[in-house]
């Protein structure tokens, strides 16, 4: 793997250094003072830039207002280590309050897989980490943890594969979106919005199965999103963020899968449900056609 950020800005590696920091910082915390052998003996193996920051093909458009993330993989050396919740609350938090300064204005998306995860998925030939391998960039790294040789699928594997994951997910999809429908002519606004929410995501989750055989177990939309939008560029179409309302709604649907469930104080007007199944139809649309080329460019090398 490569390990030179000599593409990248001096503002965006003093960036990436930050964010490392954060993370070794934050891993360091919440593993001092546990008990289990596995959890205070354990290690950060590695930190990788993947994505369009790895690539050089990052997007930075003030005008559009639209900016390319850092993804980040972070590798430990157990699985219950990836645990976000147990684990790696305060690292996301820290990394979120960073944004709010100075030291960080690049969004970070970070996902975390245990390193016999990694080289599970290297040995099924999953193509988001094969991809990973050969594009991204090491910023961490514990000497004699190796990565597993890839294998990749046979066309007729990853076909099979692929279709299996369109053809779960998308119908689910459609499902939650029919189900958001309904609840909105009932007047059932919250209900609506958190049916919504899960159309997005089973969408997101769609997109990054088919495209790439792997996505993480996540309800987050703007990690699913980044993702996505890395991917596919023209997933950037589906959420504009000109306008005040435009902002809202989007942050609306993204808090849609606690808020609109959990919060008294969650309020979501008709208007706004109406944009946000307007986006969603976009999304939908997008997501179908990227599936239905990936499939036949399957099925013509087979």
């Amino acid at each position: 793997m490569k390990s030179s950020l000599d593409h990248l800005p001096p503002g965006k590696r003093r960036e990436l250094t930050r964010a490392v920091e954060i993370i070794r910082d934050g891993f360091a915390a919440a593993v001092q003072g546990r008990r289990a052998p596995r959890f205070k003996n354990g290690k950060l193996l590695k930190i990788i830039l993947y994505g369009s920051y790895a690539r050089g093909d990052w997007v930075a458009d003030p005008v559009g207002r639209y900016f390319s993330d850092f993804d980040l993989l972070v590798v430990v050396d157990h699985e219950d280590l990836a645990d976000v919740g147990e684990f790696w609350i305060e690292t996301e938090d820290q990394l979120t309050r960073q944004m709010s300064g100075s030291a960080l204005r690049t969004p970070i998306s970070v996902i975390y897989h245990s390193l016999d995860d990694v080289n599970e998925r290297l040995r099924l030939g999953r193509f988001f980490f094969i991809d990973i391998l050969r594009d991204g960039i090491v910023l961490l790294e514990e000497p004699g943890h190796p990565f597993a040789e890839p294998q990749p699928l046979s066309p007729g594997e990853a076909l099979s594969e692929t279709k299996g994951y369109f053809e779960d997910w998308f119908p689910n999809a459609q499902s939650f979106v029919e189900g958001a429908r309904f609840h909105l002519s009932r007047g059932h606004t919250k209900l609506a919005a958190f049916n919504f929410h899960q159309a997005a995501e089973q969408f997101y989750h769609c997109l990054l199965l088919v495209r790439t055989l792997y996505s993480p177990k996540t309800h987050n939309l703007n990690r699913l999103r980044a993702l996505g939008e890395d991917l596919v560029p023209q997933l950037q179409e589906v959420w504009p963020n000109e306008t005040k309302f435009e902002r809202r709604c989007y942050e609306l649907i993204r808090a849609a899968y606690v808020k609109a469930r959990y919060s008294r104080h969650y309020r979501i007007t008709p208007e706004e449900l109406a944009w946000l199944d307007e986006r969603i139809a976009i999304l939908q649309n997008i997501v179908h056609s990227v599936s239905l080329e990936r499939i036949a460019e399957l099925e013509k090398g087979i």
